[in-house]
């Protein structure tokens, strides 16, 4: 049964550049910065892809906010095999609930059957749109999703979705990461989930898939022509590095060690 899935690409910085705080102590600087689509987003358009292969088909569209440098990950994820991407043009900051805003209001108009989000961007950690989506278009959620170690051979877990879609598209099953280990739940489609680590390995990009996502349009929008008010309610007013670690010591024996955790450290 073809099923139509929306994912998000949010453009952030690759955790491999050096990150430094700016001369204002408000933000970072941004030059001779690298860039690539949330990891935790990555492998929401992984699953997609595999839940519309294994499915009957379908679409896999694709959304970013900000800039039009935001392009380079809806392309990626085009280049990934997604079927369709939609930018929403906006220069400046965004808070969660105005970034979820517009998710709502893309939705709305196209009307996917499921949202799948990272759980959370590597640039701010703040693990909040997915949940702020789910509240406001009223659909079921499941946050942190993951998958069984038991599931099949490796070859076999690169083409199947970890995501348990029924025959009849009207329920998905999904295991998710919580304090104790896994959890297994059902919930009602339309659904949002959002994606941990776990779930899968991204695929490439294959040479023909990069050259396909070229040519391919992409249909803009702003935070008005949605109607969402695209004033960020957050300012940011100090950053700063954590302090530095301070260097080890050497101990001469277990019972020196052990006072040094007890009276020093404090964690025994």
């Amino acid at each position: 049964m073809p099923i139509k899935i929306l994912v998000t690409a949010k453009r952030v910085e690759d955790y491999e550049s050096k990150i430094k705080v700016n001369a204002q102590g408000n933000g970072i600087v941004l030059e001779g910065l690298k860039y690539k689509i949330n990891p935790f987003d990555e492998i929401g358009v992984e699953e997609a892809l595999r839940l519309v292969a294994k499915h009957g088909g379908g679409e896999v569209v694709v959304v970013s906010v900000g800039t039009k440098d935001v392009h380079e990950q809806l392309r990626h994820a085009l280049a990934m095999g997604a079927t369709k991407a939609i930018w929403v043009n906006h220069t400046g900051p965004l808070d969660q609930m105005t970034i979820a805003g517009c998710l709502q209001k893309v939705i709305e108009k196209e009307k996917p059957d499921l949202a799948i989000l990272g759980k959370q961007a590597i640039d701010d950690d703040q693990n909040q749109v997915g949940q702020y989506l789910a509240e406001w278009l009223g659909w079921a959620q499941a946050t942190f999703a993951s998958k069984e170690e038991s599931m099949e051979s490796e070859a076999e877990k690169s083409k199947q979705p970890a995501l348990k879609l029924s025959a009849d598209a009207k329920t998905l099953t999904v295991v998710r990461e919580v304090d104790g280990g896994l959890e297994t739940i059902e919930c009602t489609m339309p659904c949002v989930v959002t994606t941990d680590l776990r779930l899968n390995q991204p695929r490439y990009a294959s040479l023909p898939g990069i050259m396909k996502a070229k040519s391919k349009p992409i249909e803009e929008h702003t935070p008005a022509t949605l109607g969402v008010d695209g004033t960020s309610k957050i300012t940011v007013t100090k950053m700063e590095h954590p302090p530095a670690r301070k260097a080890g010591i050497k101990v001469p024996d277990i019972a020196a060690l052990v006072d040094k955790l007890k009276t020093e450290a404090k964690v025994i």
